[in-house]
């Protein structure tokens, strides 16, 4: 497996290679790169990464400041359509819910661990963390959901790679770090782990821990690699982040809200969990529900309107800082 850059109009890759546009960070390639080479298996050929820079790359401004749902997929999106890369593989949760023109959703592999862990100091868990214990994040949803449970604790927003995050931790300008167990495991990470987080006790972003498979419409339903590509997708996993992806929508809340949801499939029925928090933690709508598998985005869209009614719209249109 290769890696390359991606000049703008100069393509990468040769015949028979597939060419899988991606973010040049740490997690990004090794995400990439672990779901490319099972998609060359199934399609007998090799794989040539080519890393794309995107606005949430170059602007380490706030995500809510800089644009939010969207930043990390606009630049893989543009090598995709120009035809400088065959697929692009992204973070799931980093994807508008809005269908991007041209482009499908080809794959959703197998969901990695999609909750948060709790990276402290000492061994710490949030239980243990002193009074006024700092912890960074750079979500204002895991930020809500410790201020929730623990409102004595300081939280500081924090931007940067996993392990600028963690560097954190260990030069004590922090006491703890919140990060998905995801990328932890992505990146060998998992020892920096001293609390994983529940689905009681945090509930992750809308499709947290999965990652997308883009490619053209066109090439997604008879390229050549669209059989490698349907092969690596799984249905449970797609129809779990259909749902809570369809709570984000209706809700009309972007990347950057204090928004969690966590769908599984059990004995062929599908079971949702969505919450609504005010950014400092003092409140939150919770609530759960179950249907087909088959009507995953209804399922989703029903939570949604539940939670309406209970008032989700005045916690998500309150100002955040």
């Amino acid at each position: 497996m290769t890696s390359s850059p991606a000049p703008l109009g100069e393509p990468a890759g040769g015949p028979g290679v597939l060419r899988v546009g991606t973010r040049g960070s740490a997690l990004a390639l090794a995400q990439s790169g672990q779901i490319a080479g099972r998609i060359a298996g199934h399609a007998r050929t090799s794989v040539d990464l080519v890393t794309v820079r995107t606005e949430g790359d170059v602007n380490l401004g706030p995500l809510a400041s800089i644009g939010g749902t969207g930043v990390f997929v606009t630049g893989v999106r543009t090598a995709l359509l120009a035809g400088r890369v065959d697929v692009i593989v992204h973070s799931l949760k980093d994807l508008p819910t809005a269908a991007a023109d041209g482009i499908a959703l080809a794959s959703v592999p197998v969901r990695e661990n999609p909750f948060d862990a709790l990276c402290a100091r000492d061994g710490l868990t949030l239980d243990t963390l002193p009074s006024g214990a700092r912890v960074g994040t750079g979500s204002p949803r895991r930020a809500a959901q410790l201020l929730l449970r623990r409102p004595d604790l300081e939280v500081v927003p924090v931007r940067g790679n996993v392990d600028t995050r963690l560097g954190l931790v260990t030069s004590g300008t922090v006491d703890a770090v919140v990060l998905a167990v995801a990328g932890l495991a992505r990146l060998d990470r998992t020892e920096r782990i001293t609390q994983q987080f529940g689905p009681d006790e945090m509930l992750p972003a809308p499709a947290q821990g999965a990652l997308a498979v883009e490619a053209l419409t066109i090439a997604a339903d008879d390229g050549p690699f669209a059989g490698a590509l349907r092969a690596v997708d799984d249905q449970d996993t797609r129809a779990a982040v259909v749902a809570e992806r369809a709570l984000l929508s209706v809700l009309e809340a972007g990347c950057t809200a204090p928004l969690g949801a966590f769908a599984a499939v059990h004995d062929g029925e599908l079971a949702l969990a969505g919450t609504v928090l005010a950014v400092d933690g003092s409140r939150e709508i919770r609530d759960e529900i179950r249907g087909p598998v088959a009507d995953a985005a209804e399922v989703g869209a029903a939570l949604a309107r539940r939670m309406l009614s209970a008032g989700a719209a005045a916690l998500l249109a309150a100002p955040r800082t």
